[in-house]
């Protein structure tokens, strides 16, 4: 990771983060010649998608699987198209349970493949066969209208829309619970099916179908790890940038954006150095993109609607090295998430009330060390624990001895939580460290701590999301908070922020060899 040297060159554009959507963003640009500097305030590059070393273990935080990486998956095209998938090795996720659902002691093992996951269920819930087939069938058809939509959103084609999509336009302003409640009469299916949840954080009956729609359609598949940690993929883009004459720097916190006659000019730095460029991408949620980096003046209408937004819930993580046999007591590379009871409901309908006192209801644990083994000595484990938590218990704290014991608190309500999928692990620790919704703020800048940027409600995804262009000439924004959430979504901002401030018709235009960004929808 090289620094960029101070002075007065002229950038083509500057990206704000190094997320996943700044990086991306940033590659399709230089791939395309331009001259690009993204800006990091962090010392570790990835936002979300960065590794540390803590201990002799390796962890990274934001990064627990990703989809679409089979031959012809979405995210795999992407990541071939700009030229990243040689600098890249995936290690694939137990295919017979990518995913482990541990509901009210019962467990449920989720396949790769859509037929496999749908055939389990049918086979442990025979009596839901027909409510199950009704459920698939409003789901796979929203998918699909989804994946046709972005032609049909443009005139004339628009007035195509009740004949070629028919299941968003019925069900484009529902939940998740509204399909749950229409379709499945067993208690402990509907928990079954809303187990992945924890990928928004949102209640079934808060979470827009749509977005939710999408995110389980990313993993039909199967889920897949970098090899190497999460720090790969910023590696393989810094690689590609730095061969194009394009730089990454750390350490460098953007204060301002530059803005002259209606169109920016660059950004200022914390301690007043400012640096030129034609165009910015802003890879920062929109309020602080529209709170602190762009002059109110030119953004007066965005600024309320980022304060009107809701952000989703922060994460909690616990960092964990152990000694246990896992592999030996039958643990392997999928993730495992516990609920205490088939509430899944309950279980984040509670996160904004819950008090220091309550215990977890959910979590989601994976065996690091499992996907990859270079992420611990040998005879070791790693593992990352996450949970939701509200942002008010943490607002205006100072990192002091009252810090420490909600730290430690915290700390111990997941351990008894993790107890729970693995007995004793509390009693078998090498490293144990707690990352509070302050640490998400201090390492990623996120707001209050939400790692998925705005929450995924019906009014805030689609057409009501934050546009990726900015409200002065040469501002491009992306992001969780725009076109969706987590590693893909962001990173297919990022590619679409880019085409946007190329003026091309499509964003394959940047991809080579041209590829569908989305592929249909599996069967």
């Amino acid at each position: 990771m090289s620094e960029v040297p101070k002075g007065a060159m002229h950038w083509d554009t500057i990206v704000v983060g190094s997320g996943p959507g700044g990086l991306m963003a940033a590659v399709a640009l230089a791939r395309e010649g331009q001259k690009v500097l993204v800006l990091e305030q962090h010392y570790l590059p990835g936002g979300w998608a960065h590794s540390f070393n803590l201990g002799g273990y390796r962890f990274s935080p934001g990064i627990h699987y990703l989809g679409e990486l089979q031959p012809g998956g979405t995210l795999r095209s992407m990541l071939d198209g700009l030229g990243l998938m040689g600098s890249l090795e995936f290690e694939q996720l137990n295919p017979d349970g990518f995913d482990h659902y541990l509901i009210g002691g019962e467990r449920f093992d989720h396949p790769g493949g859509l037929d496999k996951w749908v055939a389990r269920l049918k086979a442990r819930f025979p009596a839901q066969t027909l409510n199950l087939d009704r459920y698939f069938s409003v789901f796979k058809g929203v998918i699909n209208d989804i994946k046709r939509s972005a032609e049909l959103l443009q005139f004339p084609q628009v007035l195509a829309l009740p004949f070629r999509a028919p299941s968003l336009l019925r069900w484009g302003f529902s939940t998740l619970g509204a399909l749950l409640d229409k379709t499945i009469t067993d208690p402990l299916l509907k928990a079954v099916l809303a187990a992945q949840c924890g990928n928004h954080g949102l209640a079934p009956s808060r979470v827009a179908l749509p977005a939710h729609a999408m995110m389980q359609d990313h993993y039909f598949n199967g889920g897949w790890y970098p090899r190497g940690g999460a720090k790969a993929i910023p590696k393989a883009c810094i690689e590609q940038l730095r061969a194009r004459g394009s730089r990454v720097r750390v350490r460098a916190r953007v204060e301002k954006i530059l803005v002259e006659n209606g169109r920016t000019t660059g950004v200022e730095l914390e301690g007043g150095e400012r640096l030129r460029a034609g165009h910015v991408i802003c890879n920062a949620d929109p309020a602080v993109v529209y709170g602190k980096l762009l002059d109110s003046k030119y953004c007066a209408r965005q600024q309320r609607k980022a304060e009107r937004m809701e952000y989703s819930p922060p994460i909690a993580s616990a960092f964990v090295a152990t000694d246990l046999p896992l592999e030996e007591m039958g643990f392997d590379s999928g993730n495992y998430w516990w609920y205490r009871d088939a509430d899944v409901e309950g279980a984040y309908s509670r996160v904004a009330s819950q008090t220091p006192e309550d215990p977890v209801d959910c979590m989601f644990l994976t065996v690091t060390s499992l996907k990859d083994k270079s992420h611990a000595p040998r005879g070791e484990h790693t593992l990352e624990l996450l949970s939701f938590v509200p942002w008010r218990q943490y607002e205006g704290v100072n990192r002091d001895a009252q810090y420490a014991a909600m730290k430690k608190n915290l700390g111990e309500k997941m351990l008894a939580a993790a107890d729970q999928v693995i007995p004793n692990l509390s009693k078998h620790l090498k490293l144990f460290e707690v990352g509070t919704p302050m640490t998400n703020v201090h390492f990623c800048n996120v707001w209050k701590g939400a790692a998925y940027g705005t929450a995924k409600t019906p009014f805030q995804v689609g057409p009501f999301s934050f546009s990726q262009r900015g409200p002065v000439e040469g501002l491009f924004l992306c992001g969780a908070s725009t076109l969706s959430h987590g590693f893909a979504g962001a990173a297919f901002s990022g590619v679409i922020a880019a085409q946007q401030l190329l003026g091309l018709q499509r964003p394959e235009a940047l991809l080579e060899p041209h590829l569908p960004l989305f592929a249909p929808a599996h069967a």
